[in-house]
């Protein structure tokens, strides 16, 4: 049986949902196909960068030795024994009195232990042979990039749970990995529960409203990293909406149900959670919104019960549902990264829970600030449009004025932090 409502602390919610946390699955992709995945495997350096000692500069390469008599007075002279480009494995090593003309990013030739620029060097033909001469003495090891100076061979260049980007992308494809071992996206079901509910396509009617929740979700599940499958709207009745969530089971990961997770005559989740025989671990938070999100488990999987109130819902995906999905994608920092902000307007109401406010967060003379983004009802959708981040209020406070600092919930940040 489901016990009676208790509202328990946000924390103490989200830690015995984390209880049930774990990685996923692993697939290969191919490179192309990548982007915006979480590598699922450290990534090894399988050689050094650079593979060899090459040249940052067009110039010649010598024995720096050769040049130590060399001055202003008494320019030194190299016979130039070979020429060798980027991409052009040298054939001859140096001898006494010896250079290569070396381009940009070429293999410094057996002997030579330093570059001298074009610029500082003179060249001309003699006796059908090319020499250059040099004004200045060079030191061992000067203008030359030393093999796995960037990367040794075996070191860890990227952590499992790493969101590829383009400069993730660029290491995978300088190591060679045609096909990268990400996490494989967890499959995540969507139902919208109410008759009120309309599809977005159909004319208003008396008593209805269209269904926002679904797509709100679903979008959230997507930018999380999750894969969706959306198994339509459910009518205020017990069997069907039964039968469609036991079924629905069978085809994911993870469910998530919205509306019908009060005490109302028509709420059935409650009901259906206890026929499923799946344990409810909490039934109300301590928070505002989204005081009646409710989770439970059955097995290993974690059905979701979200506020049929669109912030209230979209409140709890982030807090709750949002950390799972990061596991299951090998995230180490599963969380919303927090940060400090400056609040640029007056937040009177008390606060009994502690409180998410939907929030916009913006930059003024250097600092971080947050206002809201629109009005701060759980029932309100406009204000979603423009939120970028919850403002975190704790309970027991009584409003808040211009100019106070508070912390705020990066909702659009790959990387966030550890802890909750």
């Amino acid at each position: 049986m489901v016990e009676m409502r208790k509202p328990i602390p946000i924390h103490e919610a989200v830690s015995k949902v984390m209880n049930y946390s774990k990685l996923g699955s692993v697939e290969n992709v191919p490179i192309n196909e990548c982007d915006s995945r979480r590598i699922a495997e450290p990534i090894i350096a399988k050689h050094p960068i650079p593979p060899f000692n090459k040249s940052p500069y067009d110039g010649f390469a010598l024995r720096s030795v050769d040049t130590e008599q060399a001055s202003l007075h008494n320019p030194v002279e190299f016979e130039v024994i070979e020429h060798t480009g980027a991409g052009f494995v040298p054939t001859k090593k140096l001898q006494k009195g010896q250079a290569t003309r070396i381009m940009t990013g070429a293999q410094i030739p057996e002997g030579a232990d330093c570059v001298a620029m074009f610029e500082i060097c003179q060249t001309y033909e003699r006796d059908n042979k090319n020499y250059m001469t040099i004004k200045r003495t060079m030191k061992k090891g000067q203008n030359i990039i030393d093999k796995g100076s960037e990367v040794a061979l075996d070191e860890t260049l990227i952590e499992a749970g790493t969101y590829i980007n383009p400069g993730v992308k660029a290491l995978l494809a300088t190591f060679g990995y045609s096909e990268v071992p990400v996490a494989k996206k967890p499959v995540v079901g969507v139902i919208a529960t109410g008759t009120e509910l309309l599809d977005v396509h159909e004319e208003l009617q008396p008593g209805k409203i269209r269904n926002s929740n679904a797509y709100m979700i679903t979008s959230q599940i997507k930018r999380a990293g999750g894969k969706v499958i959306y198994f339509g709207k459910l009518a205020d009745e017990f069997d069907s909406s039964y039968d469609t969530i036991e079924k629905a089971l069978h085809e994911v990961d993870i469910l998530i149900t919205t509306g019908g997770v009060s005490v109302g005559d028509f709420d059935l989740m409650p009901a259906i959670y206890e026929k499923l025989g799946a344990d409810v671990l909490f039934n109300k938070v301590a928070m505002r919104p989204g005081s009646v999100t409710t989770v439970a488990v059955r097995g290993e999987q974690l059905l979701f019960g979200l506020s049929g109130n669109p912030s209230a819902c979209y409140v709890g995906f982030e807090l709750f549902v949002r950390p799972i999905i990061h596991r299951l994608l090998y995230s180490e920092k599963p969380f919303l990264k927090c940060i400090d902000a400056t609040l640029l307007e007056e937040f009177p109401k008390p606060n009994p829970f502690t409180r998410f406010v939907r929030s916009y967060l913006e930059f003024e003379r250097g600092k971080v600030c947050v206002r809201l983004a629109g009005m701060d009802k759980s029932n309100v959708v406009t204000s979603l449009a423009h939120t970028n981040g919850l403002m975190v209020l704790p309970g027991g406070t009584r409003g808040y004025k211009s100019g106070a600092d508070v912390e705020v919930l990066l909702l659009n940040e790959h990387e966030g932090q550890q802890e909750f």
